[in-house]
């Protein structure tokens, strides 16, 4: 059908250009209440007193949130109340939840309640969380429930340690005839998705708990709100419409549980929680933060022979999916590099600052930073070229990654051709820098990365297929659409197996989890492999379906068969067929007999030969594939006032098959353009008592329209062997290289190393004069 590849116009392209697709938010019953939420200013702070007579008094109020235990929340370590209850351990955590007839009664409400707080010391950074006798954000971190692989350390604020050891550490420095260290740091971040979050619960008669959310994880809210609240799994139904944005920080579950909260105090009417852009961004999960040290050694020709990390990842108050992010960033803790000795460990840190949610990469772009900015610090000591001190270690099949998994063509890619066409595209070998005005250079940075899915084990996803009378076929996935394309790829990939018309597919966009059948999580690029791969088994299904009807009435057997175009018709004289719309309902003969009945099929895909990791070693198979890149960035700074523009970012890709060009390269160039704003200019300010200074986009800046730089993408295609049409993941690989790419060309343009994140002039101007904030 020559459709894989191509750039078909998205399902919902129409619904979201005319303003048509329906968000979470659009839901305005008049029924409707609303909650608004009391937050805490304190980052840590015990909870003295909470005094709401006088928002009792307001006209409206229906139901006020306070001072009362619930179930201690959390994903890998139960260790969150919904509403903080005696004590608050981030400046934006809720206190109250207020219930009123309109968001502006139930915000009028929220001003009148008057909470007493004792103020405890702030844990502000993960390095501070790390140090011995530092204040205990939880002090009986022990005591909560866990899931399996998850490591809390007693009286301290580890609440996960992954530990990476392969070889001999020992030996790999005797070999090291060159080693640098240094240290790395950026602050937690915010996702800034165009859709802030919403939850609307309703409780009915029956006890059926309705729930719809923008997530992208509307399975596990069903399953959580029954693990929390011991509601019978079947009588929680999550409905998710399109998503406006998400990039991982829609993958928590935070307002679904006070949406539910609130409906339940309120006799089970219909309640909606909508955050304001200063709630989504400090009360709800963000970006994680990092603090790292990272040690490398190699040969005087570049071979590295030894790699020392530790990694201090800034969880936040509650752990949530810190841990997963955390572990994720130690199993891919290197760049795609051959690297024989290896230790590791990788801390979820607790501190005083908002918790953390997965962020597009998740784990890798913060790792990937220290760790490239680390190759160029190598590079720049032994004088070798940074591009040939990458190729040269470059991971190849027979090679094992540090976690000890056997890497071959198929599940790796090549990331030596990556390096290849980036040393073509940016035109390395013209030169590094180069002086464009008396106080203007122009310099180049690069960077390789790589990035498996490091998810559940068990992690599945399943799809069901059905007819309509004239032929056409409905499309129906766990996916959620959140502005990957992804149900429009799978729709590509239905019409090249039943080799028919696209426009005759149908792909439902929302998700109910009553009736779609479950996709894990749409996170960590796996909707198109997962929901792929169960998308081919149910048109194997439905194929075989037809193939079997057809045989039977056409008095053959089912191999003669083929099925395409509209027709189930015989191999050799394809003039002898049935049309697919005759039969679909099952077929009825002459005289009225019938056999066969409506067609459906089913498909579903589980991860298969996924380990958890060993808890010494953190030996384990991650995920089915990386993904491979080699990333670049072209600057030019101005020396005399150290502001500068970004000029070209370049992303070379092992994309392993194209499926829709056009989607891809808008994933690609979306993550990059995400990475420059996180490494140039994104980043929460606190203050000592770990409180958000800049809490508004007014202050809080990502990437502008205009401010843009000219962005170049190229595909290697090399097909991982068990991926649906040979693709690989690519939803967050362009962003994963940019900061650290960015950050190296910045270092070669200001001649000063940078190893702190955002980068802005200021932090360039204190680098290179050496300026302190204890001086300024």
């Amino acid at each position: 059908m020559d459709i894989l590849g191509k750039s078909i116009i998205r399902k919902e392209a129409l619904d979201k250009a005319t303003g048509k697709a329906k968000y979470t938010a659009d839901d305005l019953s008049v029924s409707m209440l609303h909650a608004k939420m009391n937050i805490s200013p304190y980052a840590h702070a015990r909870i003295t007193h909470i005094d709401t007579s006088e928002a009792w008094k307001l006209s409206g109020v229906r139901a006020i949130l306070a001072g009362e235990q619930f179930p201690l929340t959390g994903e890998e370590i139960r260790d969150r109340p919904p509403i903080a209850y005696d004590r608050v351990r981030y400046c934006g955590e809720v206190v109250a939840v207020i219930v009123a007839d309109s968001p502006a009664i139930a915000k009028s409400a929220s001003n009148l309640i008057k909470v007493t707080y004792e103020p405890l010391p702030v844990v502000n950074s993960p390095s501070e969380a790390y140090k011995i006798n530092a204040p205990l954000v939880h002090e009986n971190i022990n005591s909560y429930h866990r899931e399996k692989g998850v490591y809390p350390e007693a009286n301290t604020n580890i609440a996960n340690r992954t530990k990476i050891r392969k070889g001999n550490m020992e030996l790999g420095w005797r070999k090291s005839e060159i080693v640098v260290e240094a240290n790395f740091s950026f602050s937690p971040s915010d996702h800034a998705a165009m859709e802030t979050r919403c939850a609307i619960a309703e409780i009915r008669e029956d006890e059926t708990v309705i729930i719809t959310s923008s997530s992208q994880s509307p399975f596990m809210i069903k399953k959580l709100m029954h693990t929390y609240f011991d509601i019978d799994i079947g009588k929680v139904i999550v409905n998710t419409p399109l998503v406006g944005g998400a990039y991982g920080g829609k993958a928590s579950v935070q307002l679904e549980l006070i949406a539910y909260l609130a409906s339940k105090a309120v006799n089970g009417r219909k309640v909606k929680v909508l955050n304001s852009r200063e709630e989504d961004l400090i009360t709800s999960p963000v970006h994680i933060g990092l603090d790292a040290t990272i040690k490398l050694g190699c040969t005087k020709d570049g071979v590295l022979q030894a790699a020392e990390i530790l990694y201090l990842f800034d969880g936040g108050a509650y752990s949530d999916k810190a841990v997963d992010i955390s572990r994720a960033g130690a199993v891919d803790c290197t760049g795609p590099y051959r690297i024989n000795n290896i230790w590791c460990d990788a801390l979820c840190m607790y501190t005083n600052h908002p918790y953390a949610a997965p962020f597009r990469g998740f784990g890798h772009s913060e790792v990937t930073f220290a760790f490239e900015r680390t190759m160029d610090i190598l590079g720049n000591k032994m004088k070798m070229d940074p591009l040939l001190l990458r190729s040269t270690n470059a991971i190849l099949s027979g090679d094992t990654t540090p976690t000890q998994v056997l890497v071959n063509k198929s599940n790796v890619g090549n990331v030596s051709e990556c390096i290849s066409r980036l040393k073509k595209i940016i035109n390395w070998d013209e030169g590094k820098i180069e002086k464009v005005s008396d106080t203007k250079v122009r310099a180049k940075g690069i960077c390789c990365t790589w990035k498996n899915s490091t998810i559940d084990p068990h992690a599945g996803s399943g799809v069901t297929l059905t007819f309509n009378p004239d032929g056409s076929m409905n499309l129906i996935s766990g996916v959620v659409e959140i502005g990957t394309a992804t149900k429009s790829v799978l729709a590509q990939m239905l019409a090249d197996k039943m080799k028919m018309d696209i426009h005759k597919i149908y792909v439902q966009m929302e998700v109910n989890t009553l009736s779609t059948p479950e996709h894990w999580k749409t996170v960590s690029s796996r909707g198109t492999f997962m929901a792929g791969r169960a998308l081919l088994s149910a048109a194997d299904d439905v194929i075989y379906q037809l193939k079997k009807l057809a045989a039977c009435i056409l008095r053959c057997s089912n191999e003669d068969l083929e099925v395409g175009f509209g027709r189930v018709f015989l191999r050799d004289n394809p003039e002898l067929y049935l049309n697919i719309k005759d039969i679909c309902y099952g077929y009825k003969y002459p005289n009225g007999n019938a056999v066969g009945g409506q067609i459906i099929g089913k498909g579903h895909y589980i991860q298969r030969h996924i380990t958890y990791f060993d808890q010494d070693t953190g030996r384990g198979n991650p995920g089915p594939e990386w993904t491979v890149a080699a990333q670049g960035v072209v600057v030019e700074l101005d020396r005399s006032d150290y502001t500068y523009k970004i000029i070209r970012a370049i992303t070379v890709v092992d994309i392993g098959k194209i499926l829709n060009e056009k989607a891809a390269l808008g994933q690609v160039m979306g993550g990059m353009s995400m990475g420059l704003s996180f490494a140039g200019r994104e980043t929460f300010i606190f203050d000592q008592q770990g409180k958000i200074i800049n809490p508004q986009l007014r202050t809080y800046r990502p990437l502008r329209f205009g401010e843009h730089p000219q962005y170049d993408v190229e595909f290697v295609q090399t097909p991982v062997i068990d991926g649906p049409y040979g693709a690989r993941s690519v939803g967050e690989h362009g962003l994963i290289g940019m900061p650290a790419a960015l950050a190296n060309s910045l270092s070669l343009a200001a001649g000063v190393e940078l190893n702190q994140l955002p980068l802005i002039p200021e932090l360039i101007w204190k680098t290179k004069e050496g300026v302190t904030h204890d001086t300024i």
